[in-house]
């Protein structure tokens, strides 16, 4: 299919699902990359807590508080 054929059906909203490779897709900027990062017992334990009482993982909770603290700095 020739590309302006693809953007006439997308334009016509029809379901362009069968077109694509999801099992490709990326999202730019989002790639996972894995990181090793040492924290003392008591933080540890704190997270846990924490996440726990919110019903996620210690991974997701760094994850969150993270991102959030990188939203508020003038060069996120």
């Amino acid at each position: 299919m020739k590309a302006s054929e693809f953007d006439q059906k997308f334009d016509k909203g029809e379901d362009m699902s069968e077109f694509l490779d999801l099992a490709a897709a990326r999202r730019p900027r989002y790639e996972q990359k894995r990181v090793n990062v040492d924290f003392p017992v008591w933080m540890i334990e704190a997270l846990d807590r924490e996440a726990q009482r919110l019903g996620v993982t210690r991974q997701s909770i760094v994850k969150v508080w993270i991102a959030e603290r990188l939203e508020k700095c003038p060069h996120g």
